[in-house]
């Protein structure tokens, strides 16, 4: 089976969009993962890594309702796809496996 690499932040994006099921647009990705991270992102980056997602069929998106607070615009948003949730479950075993195999004595502290 071909295995399926992704960057880490586009693994983090993902996971992001996964998590808001279907309501997830470029500030509530952005958003999510600086809440859930720590980590600050702007938000073209977190567009730009949701249209190359699109692009390589991991995501869909599609255009949600005109809102008055976003003086009626409509939100683009992100939805999971068969694809990218067999590539998520494909990283998550990789990374289990691998954990796995991870000698506990190799991430003790030393001196404590």
């Amino acid at each position: 089976m071909r295995r399926t690499y992704l960057g880490e932040f586009e693994e983090v994006v993902l996971i992001m969009v996964a998590i808001l099921d279907g309501e997830g647009y470029g500030v509530t990705v952005s958003q999510a993962l600086e809440e859930h991270t720590g980590r600050i992102v702007t938000f073209g980056t977190v567009h730009n890594t949701l249209i190359r997602l699109e692009e390589k069929g991991f995501v869909k998106s599609e255009l949600g309702g005109a809102t008055a607070e976003r003086g009626g615009r409509r939100k683009r948003l992100f939805r999971v796809t068969a694809l990218g949730s067999r590539a998520l479950q494909e990283i998550q075993q990789l990374r289990h496996e691998l954990w796995q195999m991870v000698p506990p004595h190799t991430l003790r502290l030393s001196g404590l």
